[in-house]
């Protein structure tokens, strides 16, 4: 691809970012398959029986990015990462919803299987560890936003320094340096069990 031949993603971002709010139409199919992957990236640590499914946080998702005043791309991946980092935000408010609940807002039926109930330990978990990942973004946004694409995201390497537009060993660096710090915090925010 020549240096002034943009991708047809690239083509229709452009065209989103000068204001053609109909360019989302036509771009959600092109990355479809890129979505729901990192929608199932999301998902692969929820509890089983999620009442939100894949789709279902894809959607939200879509509603939430057309619902963007001036969007901004730069590029496929920066996309991703934005759509990555709604999803995450929609699953925390989902869990943040769940812990409420729990304190009878809303009945549970209860399967038989045990390792199919509820688990407000989990969502207690995803609450705390975004809490965290928000303290770190304050610190140092670019390694929060290395964790939003390579952890909630599955963006590899590659296609977060390509989104951040900086040197691949510079994300290898802040993944370890910030899943390091994330460790620590989620530690002394554990309460003390016994």
């Amino acid at each position: 691809m020549g240096a002034n031949t943009a991708s047809p993603v690239t083509e229709l971002l452009l065209r989103w970012n000068g204001g053609e709010r109909s360019c989302l139409d036509e771009l959600i199919p092109l990355l479809e398959q890129e979505l729901r992957r990192i929608a199932h990236c999301h998902m692969r640590n929820e509890r089983p029986g999620h009442t939100l499914q894949t789709t279902a946080l894809i959607n939200e998702a879509y509603l939430k990015l057309v619902d963007q005043s001036r969007a901004n791309w730069a590029n496929r991946a920066h996309f991703l990462a934005a759509a990555s980092g709604i999803m995450r935000h929609l699953l925390v408010d989902h869990a943040r919803g769940l812990c409420r609940e729990r304190r009878g807002g809303a009945k549970l039926h209860l399967p038989l299987k045990e390792d199919l109930v509820f688990s407000p330990a989990k969502s207690k978990a995803l609450v705390a560890l975004n809490d965290a990942l928000d303290e770190l973004a304050e610190l140092n946004p670019r390694k929060a936003q290395v964790v939003e694409m390579r952890y909630f995201g599955g963006l590899s390497v590659e296609e977060a320094a390509e989104a951040l537009g900086v040197h691949p060993n510079t994300i290898v660096n802040d993944w370890r340096l910030a899943r390091a710090w994330l460790k620590r915090e989620l530690a002394r925010g554990a309460p003390d069990e016994g």
